[in-house]
């Protein structure tokens, strides 16, 4: 059974950043991929960004492209997630997922328990 400890949440002004992690236990190898989500409260569940655990393909939601960075520590079984410039619009909990390589929350099987992460302008 995968189990996923996200950790690095917290409040931040508009324009700081927060470096999310993510650890993996587990028959971590059977998962395809690891990727981030977030939602708002009143808001569906929403993509943020993946990484395949094979060769390190990256996919990013395009809202915050080029602000955050997914990367992956492969002998940690840990994902990262680097998050710069900030915008009171970011405001979610976040949580970490494994499955396939896929933008779609339907296709991961196992997800954390979220960190809530709070932008204040």
């Amino acid at each position: 059974q995968v189990q996923l400890v996200e950790s690095g949440g917290g409040l931040v002004q508009a324009g700081g950043s927060l470096r999310l992690a993510c650890a993996a236990s587990g028959g971590t190898f059977s998962s395809a991929a690891m990727g981030w989500f977030r939602q708002a409260p009143g808001k569906e569940r929403e993509f943020v960004a993946a990484v395949k655990w094979s060769n390190g393909f990256i996919t990013y939601a395009h809202s915050v492209k080029g602000r955050f960075t997914i990367s992956r520590d492969y002998g940690k079984n840990t994902v990262y997630l680097q998050m710069n410039s900030l915008k009171p619009e970011d405001t979610a909990v976040y949580y970490c997922a494994a499955g396939m390589y896929s933008s779609t929350p339907d296709d991961y099987d196992y997800w954390g328990q979220g960190t809530q992460v709070t932008v204040s302008s």
